[in-house]
Order: C-alpha cells, then structure tokens, then sequence
C-alpha cells in the first residue's frame, strides 16, 4: 500500500482529492467501531474521480462508503482503497422542471426530501426519514412508508473502474426489495428522480408524520444502524426478533434496542465482532423460533481482527 499511496500521491498524476492511509474509519459509522483502510480516497469532484479511477490498478480493490448510516465496519479494517463522495462536489440537489430532480450520490436523502418539498413534487416524503445518501438508496433501494427508489428513479450515472461514464434507467437497476442488480464495480454519481406535482402543505404534513413516527418508535439519537434485518415476506424482522425473546438481547457493548429491536445499538464501547456476533446470534434465534432466516440489511465490510471472526449462522 506504501507504494501504491506514493504513485497515487505523485503530483503529476494531478489528483485534487484527499488521499490518506490508515484512515480511522469508526470516524465516519454511525456505529463508531470498525478499523482502518488501507487506503481512503474523498475526491474533489467527478472529473477528480474519473483520473483516479483511470490511475487504480484494476487489481487493488476498491470499496465505497457514503455516509455510514447503514454501515458495519469490522475490527480488522478495510483492505484496498476506500472510496468515498464528499458533499462537496457530489452533494448538490436540483429541481430540474417536470416533476424532476436531479441529485449527487452524496446528497443527503433529507435534503431530497426538502428540494422536492419546495419545489412542490410529491413521492419523496419517505426520503425525509432514512438517515443515508442518494448513492447508497439506490444502490440498495433505499425505502421507507411504503415507497421505496425504484418508485423515484428515471436514470443514474455512474463509472465503472476505468473512469468511464454509464448511465443506467430504472429497468437497468434491476431493482428488488432493498437491493439492486446493478453490476457491484460501478460508482454511483447522480440520479435524475420523479414524482408527482403535489401541494408543498400536503408534502410537509406527509413529511411531519415520517419524522414523528421515527422519533417516536425508534432509538433515533443513538448510536445505531438503521434497520439491522430486512423483512421476511409476510412478516416484520422486528415481530420475528421479539417473538424469539432478544429485544434487549445484549453481546458486550452492543444490544437489541429495547424500543426497537430491529435495531442494533452500540450502548458502550461495542467492537465490530460484538455487533455481527450479536446479529448472528439473533439470526439463530429467531430461526430456531420461527424457521425464518433473516437476512442482514446492513452492510458489513473489511476484515476479522485475528482470533475474533464471526461465523454466519448457517441452518
């Protein structure tokens, strides 16, 4: 990694971005845990990102982050290089005429939500409650009240790992319940979505209701990840968790909100291990309760610290 950061580095190479190694990645979870990467790369803008890309070794891999809210980094760190889109220079959000938007993948789903509220489109209320960025809802289709991306999006622009540029419709996302099909090499940049002209007091009143209801049923102002499992069909995660007796469920510094336990807390000083052990033990649980495998919903990424590896749970 020491020569791949020098060659990165190079002044002749023009990049314009931040290049660090041994990035402190538990900075930018919302768990805080998690080790470092190798490498971490914010660039300035597409154009910055487009000559990095063309400058990686197709052989180093390469991982991207967004904002961390959905996010499990293990205690070993991430190999390769860590890429993540900045606000600035990804983040801008535009009203763009008929019911459009066009947004940057580091654009905050709220700020979505806002833009689409003023400028009257309606359908992006559920934005205003999912604490992630543009890039990460599309490429897991990020939903929430009934609507979900796949309802919002007409194209997203992306780059694949030579720095060329795609542009993928709603059909090519190949979208399914929070998750997408798209190929896992390509960087999502922007996203042009839809919706309805609507009443901007009907889309904050729909607005409020979202914000009132996750601040009432869920652990909003901890140290979380959202929605540890998704939802079986025919069920909630959250029914089948509590059902099988771990609400509350506690593994070292990490435990099963006792408000919602479909979400998994740091409430001390949790490791990574804590966490994706604490999630694993519930899986087992609850299909020892119920026969149903949940299947996680929040990304876990890197490496095992020696002698402290999680074994999935595997009927």
């Amino acid at each position: 990694m020491s020569e791949l950061f020098a060659a990165l580095a190079d002044p002749a190479l023009g990049l314009r971005g931040r290049l660090q190694a041994g990035a402190d990645l538990s900075k930018i979870t919302w768990f805080r845990t998690g080790g470092p990467a190798d490498l971490m790369f914010q660039p300035a803008d597409e154009a910055d990102l487009v000559a990095f890309l063309a400058a990686l070794p197709a052989e180093v891999p390469l991982t991207v982050v967004g904002i961390g809210s959905n996010l499990l980094i293990r205690d070993g760190g991430v190999g390769g290089v860590v890429l993540r889109l900045p606000a600035k220079g990804f983040g801008e959000v535009e009203a763009i005429g008929r019911g459009r938007i066009r947004a940057g993948a580091a654009a905050s789903d709220k700020r979505v939500a806002a833009v689409a509220c003023e400028a009257g489109i309606g359908g992006f209320h559920f934005l205003h409650g999912i604490p992630g960025s543009v890039g990460g809802a599309i490429r897991m289709n990020g939903g929430a009240n009934g609507v979900e991306m796949a309802d919002r999006l007409v194209e997203a622009r992306a780059l694949d790992r030579r720095g060329g540029a795609h542009v993928l419709s709603r059909a090519d996302m190949g979208f399914s319940y929070r998750h997408a099909d798209a190929p896992e090499d390509l960087v999502f940049v922007s996203a042009v979505l839809e919706g309805p002209e609507a009443d901007r007091n009907d889309i904050r009143r729909a607005m409020d209701e979202v914000q009132h209801h996750r601040e009432t049923v869920q652990p909003v102002r901890e140290k979380t990840g959202g929605s540890t499992f998704k939802n079986p069909p025919g069920t909630s995660a959250w029914k089948e968790v509590d059902r099988a007796g771990c609400r509350g469920l506690r593994v070292g510094g990490a435990e099963m909100s006792a408000l919602h336990c479909n979400f998994m807390l740091n409430v001390g000083e949790a490791t990574g291990h804590d966490l994706e052990l604490l999630g694993e033990t519930v899986r087992r649980r609850v299909h020892e309760t119920s026969g149903i495998l949940l299947e996680w919903e929040i990304r876990r990424l890197g490496r095992f610290a020696p002698g402290a590896e999680v074994e999935p749970f595997r009927p």
